[in-house]
């Protein structure tokens, strides 16, 4: 008799992992979609110019000084770079440099040990698997050592005008689940979430002017919802209302 019940058990364990599988994560609703777009022509209409706050000249540059603003404001880099992009201006300078050259080069951008290894890591693959040349697509830029999605996101957008997804920093994770149009905190769901609502063509420029909002009106601690033009469509400005 245990043998039998012990039978039955597993087979409702099989038989649960089977459904749970097969469970497939819903469509975004027509509201939800349209209150995505609505949100996202306000923010084109506030920051019409808004663009990539990295200063560069070059794909290469560009990769550079996205792994560079990690945990470091863009401010930050572009006080750094052009000392570093004098100094080492490519892929081949930076792949053949000194290590403890190109860290106090980038010090002051903080986590420079780690930030000096991936960088040239990956100028070295870039010389070795790439021909010299960055990689424009994102699963040849997901190879490169320090590359994560957002900055390959980043590179790939604004250094070879190929949108092939949204990038998602400390900013546009806020402000996406302050408006609700994601509920995960992890950065790879906000990025499905918004892409299933976003056009294609504006996934990066939802990410730039989200980011320029975030700066100047929604912040982390203190959201200035009085004056912020989204307040009508975001949910939780009632939170910080007095």
């Amino acid at each position: 008799m245990p043998k039998s019940k012990t039978a039955k058990v597993t087979g409702a364990k099989t038989k649960t992992q089977t459904k749970t599988k097969t469970t497939r994560k819903r469509s975004p609703s027509k509201a939800l979609k349209q209150r995505s777009l609505d949100i996202f022509t306000l923010l084109t209409e506030l920051y019409p110019n808004a663009t990539c706050s990295l200063d560069y000249k070059t794909p290469i540059q560009l990769l550079v000084a996205t792994i560079l603003s990690a945990q470091c404001t863009d401010e930050r880099v572009n006080k750094v770079t052009p000392a570093l992009f004098a100094e080492l201006p490519d892929a081949a300078t930076l792949a053949g440099c000194d290590r403890d050259r190109l860290e106090t080069l980038i010090r002051s951008t903080g986590f420079y040990r780690n930030k000096a290894k991936n960088i040239q890591g990956a100028c070295q693959m870039i010389m070795g698997d790439f021909g010299g040349e960055v990689p424009s697509e994102m699963e040849q830029l997901l190879k490169l050592p320090g590359v994560a999605r957002k900055t390959a996101n980043v590179v790939s957008a604004h250094g070879f005008g190929n949108i092939q997804g949204v990038t998602v920093d400390t900013h546009v994770k806020r402000l996406s689940n302050r408006w609700q149009l994601t509920k995960s905190d992890n950065p790879i769901e906000i990025e499905r979430d918004l892409m299933a609502l976003l056009p294609q063509s504006e996934w990066e420029n939802y990410s730039i002017r989200t980011i320029y909002h975030g700066r100047a009106v929604c912040k982390a601690r203190k959201p200035q919802c009085d004056d912020c033009q989204l307040l009508q469509l975001c949910p939780s400005a009632k939170e910080y209302l007095d």
